[in-house]
């Protein structure tokens, strides 16, 4: 086994004495993928602030790998709106060269938007270019919280393939923040269900059977996604129909929508 990109060894941040994560340990390697899920509350971006240094840790320890280049996509760009800012400018503050913030912007598939300005792009190419700057790094270890947030959801399906496949030519770590739980679990190597202590954590097929899990998000939730992960060779729509009207048998044998 390689040397682990990340390790945290019982991480706990408390706020007021108040542990808002609770002795969390996992370790990360190149190639990985491991998706932090839980209820809004539970800690997932305090946890991830503790890994890249931003939120002081109250006890225990994280330790990454000598000379790691991370990768951050945050949660929200907050821009003002009136600032004219071009995606040529934005790619240009990482400090990379012009043809390696191309490059980036190319594996994202937004790389016809170099001139264009960021507030005019759709929620799916403000992902994609957060994402492309994190790129152009080359990052060892990719942080993502809440990568698809504000996309639709067949620009969800499409971003976590994206970044699967970003994973194996990089051959990179990724650990990421997700509410999509339906999509994930087809995007992901291993879930971690965090309720400011780890609740659960395992691989998605069998995550959603842990009582730890059914007692956070609930018997119905966690049995479509029992069914979801082993039927996913179809699309739905947000109202869970199958949106290929030739797959209609596999709807059928589903027989759930999405929560």
């Amino acid at each position: 086994m390689t040397e682990p990109l990340v390790t945290l060894d019982q991480l706990t941040v408390a706020f007021d004495g108040r542990p808002i994560v609770d002795r969390v340990s996992l370790t990360l390697h190149r190639g990985d993928i491991i998706t932090v899920i839980g209820p809004n509350g539970a800690g997932k971006t305090t946890l991830i602030k503790a890994i890249l240094g931003i939120q002081k840790v109250t006890s225990g320890s994280v330790t990454l790998a000598d000379r790691l280049t991370v990768g951050y996509v945050p949660q929200h760009l907050n821009l003002e709106t009136t600032l004219p800012l071009s995606v040529q400018r934005f790619m240009s503050l990482s400090g990379r060269s012009l043809q390696e913030c191309q490059a980036a912007l190319d594996k994202t598939g937004v790389g016809h938007l170099m001139g264009a300005s960021i507030h005019h792009l759709s929620g799916g190419e403000r992902q994609r270019l957060l994402l492309a700057r994190a790129l152009a790094r080359k990052p060892d270890f990719l942080v993502l919280d809440e990568p698809a947030q504000g996309v639709d959801i067949n620009g969800q399906a499409a971003l976590y393939d994206l970044i699967r496949q970003l994973r194996d030519d990089l051959h990179c770590g990724v650990i990421m923040i997700s509410h999509d739980l339906h999509l994930v679990m087809a995007a992901t190597d291993k879930v971690i269900c965090l309720n400011q202590h780890v609740c659960c954590s395992g691989y998605p097929a069998d995550i959603s059977h842990d009582p730890a899990f059914i007692e956070t998000f609930g018997q119905p939730v966690a049995d479509s996604l029992a069914v979801y992960h082993h039927h996913h060779n179809h699309h739905h729509d947000l109202h869970g129909d199958v949106v290929d009207a030739e797959r209609h048998h596999d709807h059928k044998e589903c027989g759930h929508a999405h929560h």
